[in-house]
């Protein structure tokens, strides 16, 4: 049994994309065209980090009350935890191409963190061997 996948409810589909995959490095796993359950289009896009079972279903907002949650999918809470091999390089990488850090980096008993945004606004933590 695994986790396969989560859902983030995005604004837009291909800036959403070019975030993830350009910006955090993930893999495009999916971009096909599919239907709402009423048959709008859409499309069932995936994401997920290199060699990781768990991918992000990138679903675009769907009427006033979805849109509403893209970016406080989690309540402002950090909701999402992308761990790193090389916290530093990762950080030096997300900083240049501007990503929006909320924290420093810091030392925690579980490693380096620091907390950034995706192109929704949640929150997230870049985690990374102490």
């Amino acid at each position: 049994m695994h986790l396969q996948l989560i859902a983030i409810v995005v604004e837009e589909y291909d800036p959403a994309i070019d975030f993830f995959v350009n910006t955090l490095g993930f893999d495009l796993v999916e971009d096909v065209p599919s239907t709402t359950d009423d048959g709008r289009p859409k499309r069932w896009v995936v994401v997920r980090p290199p060699n990781a079972q768990t991918g992000i279903l990138l679903a675009r907002a769907d009427g006033t009350h979805q849109l509403a949650s893209v970016g406080n999918q989690t309540a402002g809470r950090v909701g999402f935890f992308l761990r790193v091999d090389d916290f530093d390089q990762a950080y030096g990488r997300m900083t240049a191409a501007n990503v929006e850090f909320l924290t420093q980096p810091r030392t925690e008993p579980y490693g380096r963190v620091a907390v950034f945004l995706d192109i929704a606004g949640n929150r997230w933590d870049l985690l990374g061997p102490g």
